[in-house]
């Protein structure tokens, strides 16, 4: 899920509370936000208000000031996520998306309304490129595609595909599923490396592999679904660590802080689950099953760590459960639910 323009308000007390959010300056380099508490006021008999300023010198990050009434403390805390722009009230973000039981990829705005689509077999991975191109697979293979609809890059294969990446040297990181192959592809479709985590001829089956990654030290970090294992690889495809995930894992991302944030399936019975594990093995977050209040976890497929430490899920509805669960959802460090995204007409 990559975010668009978002803002989130944290209250730290139980106010009725609404917020203005007035964005103002010169090319979106600074803005204004002011929120008002209607029901709360100074000794004047004024409804009480607070201002936050922003600026381009900050990073896009808004400086929170604590303000002091009748002896109460209250603090405002503002995280602006992907890019500048504020909502009054829960947070909204614009995203990519794919559709695996319908074949799709999408662009979804703000509202939730779709902005853009395009026909892709079986995908299940999906990256905003920095020049605005969407790459994905497409159940064989992967497409780089414009905004308007051209392709600059394809790879095809005989292999099922469920994994792809853009490395920031231009080439393309593609895994193979049946064949347990590892390749870097050049923008031109060459392959310029390959790891073979099969040996040549072997069919690994469908459950093979599902997301992978190449890591920033050269390793690669891969789901192994009917494994039930993620595993890193050296860059010559030595083991190097196994996490077992009971239900089955589909996507894994390596965190800045060390960590891996696990999406774990539904295989054998097992409770769908999103976890993050530490170097050293130890659990250090999840969230699994019925444990969030009105939400289901039914398959985890996708993730993002957003930059305010909120975690971004995408729940599959395969397996009987279509309609029945939001497909996306945002949740706190602490476990409480702040956004949520269902669309069960288009997708």
């Amino acid at each position: 899920c990559n975010l668009g323009r978002s803002a989130v308000l944290l209250f730290s007390a139980g106010l009725t509370s609404y917020a203005d959010c007035l964005a103002s300056g010169n090319g979106g380099q600074s803005g204004y936000l002011r929120v008002r508490y209607p029901n709360h006021r100074n000794e004047s008999g004024r409804s009480m208000s607070v201002g936050l300023t922003q600026s381009a010198r900050a990073g896009n990050k808004f400086d929170a000031r604590a303000i002091e009434w009748q002896g109460h403390r209250m603090k405002l805390l503002l995280a602006v996520l992907a890019a500048w722009g504020l909502c009054a009230g829960a947070p909204s973000h614009r995203f990519v998306c794919t559709d695996y039981t319908q074949g799709k990829v999408f662009v979804v705005a703000e509202d939730g309304q779709v902005e853009w689509s395009y026909d892709a077999p079986d995908a299940n991975d999906i990256w905003l490129l920095p020049n605005g191109n969407l790459l994905f697979n497409t159940g064989h293979g992967v497409k780089e595609v414009t905004h308007d609809k051209r392709v600059v890059f394809s790879y095809e294969s005989t292999s099922e595909i469920y994994a792809c990446q853009w490395l920031p040297n231009g080439n393309t990181f593609i895994g193979e599923c049946n064949s347990g192959r590892l390749l870097e592809v050049s923008p031109s479709g060459n392959i310029v490396k390959e790891v073979r985590l099969l040996p040549a001829g072997e069919d690994g089956g469908h459950a093979y592999m599902r997301n992978a990654r190449r890591l920033a030290n050269g390793n690669y970090l891969v789901c192994h679904y009917g494994g039930k294992a993620v595993r890193e690889y050296d860059s010559e495809g030595k083991l190097v660590r196994e996490i077992p995930v009971p239900g089955g894992p589909h996507s894994a991302i390596r965190l800045p802080n060390g960590n891996t944030l696990i999406a774990g399936a539904d295989s054998g019975g097992a409770a769908a689950r999103v976890f993050e594990v530490s170097p050293t093995g130890e659990t250090v977050w999840s969230v699994s099953g019925d444990e969030l209040p009105g939400v289901s976890l039914k398959f985890m497929s996708g993730l993002q760590r957003l930059p305010n430490g909120n975690t971004v899920m995408s729940n599959w509805l395969g397996h009987g459960n279509l309609g029945k669960v939001p497909h996306l959802i945002e949740v706190t460090p602490d476990k409480k639910v702040v956004w949520t995204f269902a669309d069960k007409s288009t997708m």
